[in-house]
């Protein structure tokens, strides 16, 4: 079953929300997003202050570009898993109404 964009966005945020800043791949694997899909998904995410690319300068003019979830993104995340929770319970309570 494919997921939503919405899922997508959620399941980027979880990821971040759970680990220190990371690298591009390291989303892109444990999201299970392909690359193109995530960068695309990254911009909007980052439009909406909800994470943040972290630039850290390295020896040899090098650059180390991490994803980290703001305050923005840690809130929104909270918020859907309550509504989240809302409706699974909901559902959960209509399904024995629903065998009879």
């Amino acid at each position: 079953m494919r997921r939503s964009k919405l899922e997508m966005y959620i399941d980027i945020l979880k990821v971040l929300a759970q680990n220190r800043p990371m690298k591009l791949t390291h989303v892109m694997y444990k999201a299970n997003v392909n690359c193109g899909v995530l960068k695309e998904d990254l911009d909007f995410l980052i439009q909406q202050n909800l994470i943040e690319e972290l630039i850290f300068h390295k020896k040899r003019n090098k650059t180390k570009i991490r994803y980290a979830v703001t305050e923005r993104g840690k809130t929104v995340l909270k918020y859907f898993t309550e509504v989240s929770r809302a409706f699974q319970t909901t559902r959960e309570a209509n399904i024995p109404s629903l065998l009879y």
